[in-house]
């Protein structure tokens, strides 16, 4: 922000636009990497995993660890910048997300790999949080929106490139886990070599679950079922795809279709949510979650096309449950409530997210692979009776915030997405 505010002040200061252009060119590749690095290791551990013979149930374990350790960072990363400074808070969460790479091949055991992948989800939100808080401390009203939208379209292609990589991966090599490694210690460059000045540590917002349901209920339950949807599919969806016969180059397919699916939605899913009630919305995208649930059930040993076909509308139809559910709930918070709800409805995810990996991989294991899906199509039956319910008891707010894609990354989140939501007060009812 200081850097855009000195750039008009004479011809000596005329490099500092430059300057902040490339920190965020160091930003994005940071997050490139972090995504290739640390997002990698989900689908490699399920897939070596079975092939060291660990039961579905111990690989479920360890996506529940990863968002174990994803929460407990997103709580505890403020605190260490505060601390020790942007850079070397990133370089700590970045080293203990390498360590738990670094140590699978070293101890075979779904325990001491649960532990590893809490370091790796532990990294993820430290990293994030970390580069959010920069990218706050640097944009300007004028540059806010253009570079969300660039962070949104680089977290989705370094979380696509994550799941394409499992296609050249050898599971349960010294190799593959070194390589992932080696990508997660390179996402420290980028940041650490910047010569832009770290902004100013930003007080760690408030964590207040019980703010979402005072302003949503519904909106607390869409993003506990989104966090139950995309983690199971995601944590356990490889196991799913080895069920149903798929080849380690095809779960790749599999799972980035998914991601891409998910992508393709935003736009059309933007439209409708802001134009029509965004509880009849969440309704719909609900009952097409349960449909592309059982056209996945029903065409699941239909062969490797048919498997990727349905996990794309799969992703299309459930990966923006959450953003529907964060902009109804903004719709009903005051501007200076915005950052505080975020971290609410990360929470909330987070929670989700937690329990679902292990319980689908149970599932799976006592009722097939099919049981992932029912699983999630129960889930969201529940959440359009509840939304039903929700529309009797009180009418939408007529001035709604803008529908913005919202990365579940952080607690901080809130802080980039918060003036984009806000709406002056003249506007409100």
């Amino acid at each position: 922000m200081r850097a855009i505010a000195a750039a008009g002040s004479g011809p000596h200061n005329l490099n500092r636009p430059m300057r902040l252009v490339i920190s965020f060119a160091a930003l994005f590749l940071s997050v490139v990497l972090l995504q290739l690095g640390s997002g990698g290791i989900a689908p490699l551990d399920a897939i070596s995993g079975l092939q060291q013979g660990f039961t579905r149930g111990e690989v479920g374990l360890l996506g529940s660890a990863h968002f174990l350790g994803f929460f407990i960072g997103c709580w505890w990363a403020p605190r260490v910048m505060g601390t020790v400074g942007h850079s070397r808070a990133f370089a700590a969460f970045t080293a203990a997300g390498t360590i738990g790479i670094l140590a699978h091949m070293m101890i075979i055991d779904p325990l001491a790999w649960a532990v590893m992948r809490v370091l790796s989800g532990f990294c993820i939100a430290g990293c994030y949080t970390i580069i959010e808080s920069w990218l706050q401390a640097k944009v300007s009203n004028e540059t806010r929106g253009r570079a969300m939208g660039t962070y949104r379209v680089v977290d989705i292609v370094g979380s696509l490139g994550a799941q394409l990589l499992i296609g050249i991966l050898e599971p349960a090599s010294y190799v593959s886990y070194n390589l992932l490694a080696i990508v997660c210690c390179a996402a420290l460059l980028p940041l650490t070599l910047t010569r832009v000045e770290q902004p100013a540590t930003p007080t760690a917002p408030r964590l207040r679950p019980a703010l979402a349901w005072q302003r949503s209920p519904l909106a607390a339950a869409g993003v506990v079922v989104s966090g139950l949807t995309t983690a199971a599919f995601r944590m356990v969806g490889p196991v799913y795809g080895v069920e149903v016969g798929l080849s380690t180059d095809q779960l790749a397919l599999f799972l980035a279709a998914f991601v891409l699916g998910g992508a393709l939605s935003q736009y059309p899913t933007g439209w409708l949510a802001d134009r029509y009630d965004r509880r009849w919305v969440l309704i719909w995208l609900s009952v097409a979650a349960v449909a592309a649930s059982a056209v996945s059930i029903t065409i699941g040993g239909s062969g490797a096309n048919a498997v990727m076909l349905a996990a794309g509308i799969f992703g299309f139809m459930t990966f923006p449950i959450y953003s529907v559910s964060t902009a109804h709930a903004h719709d009903f918070a005051n501007n200076d409530e915005r950052v505080e709800l975020s971290a609410a409805l990360v929470f909330l995810y987070a929670l989700g997210a937690i329990a679902s990996p292990l319980v689908v991989s149970l599932l799976i294991d006592s009722f097939g692979s099919s049981a992932m899906f029912v699983f999630v199509a129960l889930a969201h039956v529940v959440l359009i009776v509840f939304g039903v319910l929700r529309m009797r008891v009180r009418p939408t707010e007529t001035t709604r915030t803008p529908y913005i894609y919202a990365p579940r990354t952080s607690f901080v989140i809130g802080r980039l997405l918060g003036r984009l939501r806000n709406v002056p007060p003249k506007d409100r009812d």
